[in-house]
This record gives structure tokens, C-alpha cells and sequence, in this order.
């Protein structure tokens, strides 16, 4: 299998504008993301998909590679027309404010492809247990839900499922936002049409399970540092 990596980029963000440009040390938050993601040796081509200037040329200029695209509304609209031109299998996306994930989780997710031999997953994502009531609560967390098999049955900011029966204790995991997908299920997906309980709770992903496609989901330990906050930005500059 060919296995690319793709960081889909944008320089607006609504909690914290330019947040991929700013300092972590010596290099950008988009910096940092892309040479880790090189780092960790496991793709065959590694890169930025942005619409914005100030971040192509900020990749560029420090030796790495990017794509121009048009405007889309989820990450995963962007790579898809980024990767439409390009041969390969699996595609994994990284968030460009995740600068720190680390090697394990990523070769989790490449294995899931590797193993499935019968070509029924779609795409696989990482999950880890939530252990505090306001991480919980917190909308910003997105919550997953799987059946037996750890297949996806619903993400949601609300916290699932919703704990009626006080005396059986209930596991809670958030959806961490790194994903492996098929090719042909990612072109599959940009061409498909927002259905209401996406557009209701604006998590991608749940497009995925209203057209009927598997998502696989793999628990993990990764604890990163999402940059969504200045406040998280100092969280992370602590870590260097």
C-alpha cells in the first residue's frame, strides 16, 4: 500500500485566528505538525493542503511540500481535492494543531488497512477514555460511541451515552480528530451531501455513518496538546 499523509490547513480559525503561525520555539505550529509527521518515517509523501498563502509559503519556504485548494467547509473536503491527482491507498489526515502525536497512534491506524482484508473499512479514527464530568460535558470534547466490534455507532458534543441508570458504570470516550482513510471512500465522501445530523452538530465525520460507511475506532493512551485556545498555545510551549 502506498500511505501518504496530508495536513489540511487554514489560516482562519474562529477561537484563534493565525493560530497555525504562531511561535513554538524556533518554528510554527504548522511547521512543528509537518516535520513531526516526516519524522515519524511512515509515508511515502508527507504534506500541506491549504487555502491560504501565508501557509503554503510558510511550508514552502522552510523546504517542505504543499497544495493550494479552493475553500471547503471540513478538513476532509480539503484533502480530497488535494489528493485527487495523487496514487495511493491510504491517506491519513493530521490536524495542523496537533503538533505533537506521536509514532504509535499513527501506526495503529495504518494497521487497521493492513489487516482488513475483506476492504470493509472506510476509515479509522482514534478515541481515548474521558475521566473528569466537565471534560465530559464540554461540547468542544467530541464524544464517540461503538458497538462490539469497535465500529462507530454516533459522534456527538453531547455527552453519550447518556448515563441513566446510576448504578452501572459507563466508559466515555472523545473522538480525537486524526484520521486514516481510504482513498476512494475519501473522494467517495467530498461528493456526498451534508445530511442533517452532520450539519446539526458539525462533526464531519458523522456524513460517514449517515451514508452507511465503517468507521473503525482504536482506543489509545495519546494525550496531545490540540491548539484551539491561546491558552492552549502556552500548554504546548511548556512541552518543547
Amino acid at each position: 500500500m502506498k500511505i501518504i499523509a496530508v495536513i489540511p490547513a487554514r489560516y482562519e480559525a474562529s477561537r484563534f485566528p493565525a493560530k497555525l503561525m504562531q511561535m513554538l520555539g524556533e518554528k510554527t505550529v504548522i511547521t512543528t505538525t509537518y516535520r513531526n509527521v516526516v519524522e515519524t518515517g511512515l509515508f511515502d509523501e508527507v504534506f500541506v493542503a491549504t487555502d491560504s498563502e501565508i501557509i503554503f509559503d510558510e511550508i514552502v519556504n522552510h523546504g517542505g511540500k504543499a497544495v493550494m485548494t479552493g475553500q471547503h467547509e471540513t478538513g476532509s473536503d480539503r484533502i480530497a481535492e488535494a489528493v485527487q491527482p495523487i496514487d495511493c491507498d491510504i491517506v491519513i489526515n493530521v490536524q495542523g494543531d496537533e503538533p505533537f502525536l506521536k509514532l504509535e497512534p499513527l501506526k495503529q491506524l495504518i494497521e487497521v488497512f493492513r489487516n482488513d482484508d475483506n476492504q470493509e473499512i472506510s476509515l479509522a479514527s482514534l478515541k481515548i477514555k474521558l475521566h473528569e464530568k466537565e471534560e465530559i460535558e464540554n461540547p468542544n470534547n467530541v464524544k464517540v460511541i461503538t458497538d462490539n466490534n469497535g465500529f462507530a455507532l454516533y459522534f456527538s458534543r453531547s455527552a453519550i451515552p447518556f448515563h441513566r441508570e446510576i448504578s452501572y458504570a459507563v466508559d466515555y470516550f472523545k473522538h480525537i480528530g486524526v484520521y486514516a482513510f481510504r482513498k476512494h471512500a475519501l473522494i467517495q465522501f467530498s461528493k456526498l451531501e451534508m445530511k442533517p445530523l452532520e450539519i446539526s452538530e458539525k462533526i464531519e465525520c458523522i456524513r460517514y455513518l449517515e451514508y452507511g460507511m465503517k468507521i473503525k475506532m482504536i482506543e489509545t493512551n495519546f494525550v496531545g496538546v490540540g491548539i484551539d485556545t491561546p491558552e492552549d498555545l502556552e500548554k504546548a510551549r511548556k512541552l518543547i
